[in-house]
């Protein structure tokens, strides 16, 4: 019913007409559906999480892991101050990150992944491991190194050691923005899936960062 219609129908001699009542039934269960679809699909809580909360930490918290390992790998070496700056932003946001990760899982009574740079939580593992000596935990996940790879680019010379690092930091970041990706799109953990955009958008901004430096 248009509202023109309204105009020449709507009000006869002092009386008001109404809708249908099957119209406003159905309107009124369109728009529960629309407002009941987030629920539904169990998006966006700021309480709950899903099994998708749940990898998303514990994968990233084991490729957070692994970025500062390759971040450690740089003190000493002779890098391009920009490569140096970058250095310092990386540990900057995901050594916080992984704190923020590792209270979601403790507050969700779920396992704490063991890393290269935490192993109280493996039972395989006493202290003084380094860099060399990663757990296979994670080591599937999108864009991670494999113990080779670290110790390659442990051993480079100082010529080749720059380039090499930011090859291996895109393919991580890459990575890392893949594993964020998903948890947008599937995640409940309204903090997670904000985590996810932050990390999906500093992460992609690197990649282009990294890419130029290299010649």
């Amino acid at each position: 019913m248009t509202g023109t219609g309204r105009t020449r129908k709507g009000v006869r001699a002092g009386v008001v007409t109404t809708a249908p009542a099957s119209l406003i039934l159905g309107l009124a269960l369109l728009l529960a559906g629309c407002g009941s679809t987030t629920d539904a699909a169990g998006k966006g809580s700021p309480t709950g999480h899903n099994d998708a909360d749940v990898a998303f930490a514990t994968g990233m918290i084991q490729h957070h892991a692994q970025a500062l390992s390759m971040v450690d790998l740089t003190l000493g070496r002779d890098l391009d101050p920009k490569v140096a700056k970058l250095t310092e932003d990386i540990r900057a946001a995901q050594a916080p990150e992984i704190e923020t990760m590792v209270d979601w899982l403790q507050e969700w009574d779920e396992p704490i992944p063991a890393t290269v740079r935490d192993h109280v939580n493996s039972e395989d593992h006493g202290g003084g491991q380094g860099a060399m000596d990663e757990p296979d935990t994670g080591m599937d996940l999108p864009g991670m190194m494999s113990a080779e790879d670290m110790a390659e680019l442990e051993r480079a010379s100082d010529a080749a050691f720059q380039d090499l690092w930011l090859s291996m930091m895109v393919t991580h970041h890459e990575g890392a923005a893949e594993m964020a990706r998903t948890e947008q799109a599937d995640g409940q953990y309204e903090p997670a899936v904000t985590l996810a955009e932050d990390i999906d958008r500093s992460q992609t901004s690197q990649i282009g960062v990294m890419r130029a430096l290299r010649p």
